[in-house]
């Protein structure tokens, strides 16, 4: 399963930037508003857990868990819905907002404040799925007979228009199971899972504070929506040091994980999605599954006959292969288990599935 998301907010708030750093795709910026091109890349997934499988089996291929991201231009106000119509189908959003201060990259709304700007993402959000329930009522009421599924999807599109117009998202309307089902392909952008990256600059970051962000927090909060701070300029630099200086830069700016890490494993928690890993010298690789995933089921991301031959799946703790640093010690303390094809795969799970087709 791909992960898709797409990165939304004003102009120059540090998006496109932001896009470079998940996915290393060298995207063009600008210290000026005006961008119309949809930057589209695919990024891996940062895994510490990956990366100590293939220390230890130097394995030919490795392959980490995939994060497409669309970057769409910056949302200005009543003209937004163009743009987000490259991420009504995107599983979710991730809201880029503006804290760092710069005398070369002027804010589109002339001052800073990163809470009022949430809101104003928000409303372009609001207003994009009103239009598309607005058009989408026109070509029902102009049909000739409205019966059946359509009555259904009809009082589903009323219900969503009064809690638009209300201001509120659509994850607020509580539509019952057969409305929502009416109406769900239509891609809405306001009952997707959301995240808040606030852009902040190298003083707020050695400060731990930014203008506006208990009011920023606050209105998170009240919609449930995560926060995380990542300063823009100073990850760029990390990456573009060699590999053995990242770790010191890191420690030497008080940086515990690099945020574009924690940006894309939020996003993973916030889909509901958790990582198995397969590994040995041919290739050393992360799978996404939902959470609650049975073992045989999950043996059927590998390849469909695992799934249908499915006879075991041997599982081993990540922790304890990191602990005791060799699968063989890992047996010979029997913390290795055959799991029958009903066993709930784990976030984390090291599994060699057993199948004869």
């Amino acid at each position: 399963m791909a992960l898709t998301c797409g990165l939304i907010g004003l102009p120059l708030v540090g998006k496109t930037t932001l896009f470079n750093l998940l996915t290393c795709a060298g995207a063009e910026t600008s210290n000026f508003a005006g961008r119309t091109k949809t930057n589209v890349h695919t990024a891996g997934i940062p895994d510490a857990r990956l990366d100590f499988l293939a220390g230890l089996y130097h394995p030919r291929k490795y392959t980490p868990a995939a994060l497409e991201v669309i970057d769409v231009p910056g949302l200005s106000r009543g003209s937004g819905a163009a743009f987000l119509a490259a991420v009504r189908e995107v599983d979710a959003l991730i809201h880029v907002v503006r804290a760092f201060r710069s005398d070369t990259v002027l804010h589109v709304e002339e001052n800073l404040n990163p809470a009022r700007d949430l809101e104003n993402v928000d409303a372009e959000l609001i207003l994009a799925d009103l239009q598309v329930v607005e058009t989408r009522l026109e070509r029902i009421t102009a049909g000739k007979k409205i019966k059946g599924e359509t009555l259904v999807e009809q009082a589903a599109l009323q219900r969503c228009q009064a809690t638009l117009e209300a201001g509120q998202p659509l994850r607020e309307a509580d539509l019952a199971g057969e409305e929502w089902q009416a109406v769900r392909s239509l891609g809405f952008l306001t009952v997707k899972p959301a995240l808040v990256v606030v852009n902040i600059d190298e003083d707020q970051l050695h400060q731990s504070s930014y203008p506006f962000e208990a009011e920023l927090q606050q209105y998170a909060s009240a919609r449930n929506i995560p926060v995380l701070t990542i300063c823009a300029q100073v990850e760029t630099e990390i990456a573009s040091l060699e590999a053995d200086e990242r770790s010191s830069f890191l420690e030497a700016m008080e940086i515990a994980e690099p945020g574009i890490n924690r940006v894309a494993q939020a996003m993973y928690s916030r889909l509901g999605l958790i990582s198995f890993l397969t590994a040995g010298e041919d290739e050393v690789r992360a799978w996404t599954i939902r959470a609650g995933t049975p073992a045989r089921t999950a043996a059927g991301k590998v390849h469909s006959d695992i799934e249908r031959g499915f006879i075991r799946a041997e599982v081993v703790n990540y922790d304890d292969l990191a602990r005791l640093g060799d699968l063989g010690k890992v047996k010979e303390k029997g913390l290795a288990r055959l799991e029958g094809k009903e066993y709930i795969v784990q976030d984390g799970d090291i599994i060699n599935f057993r199948f004869n087709v």
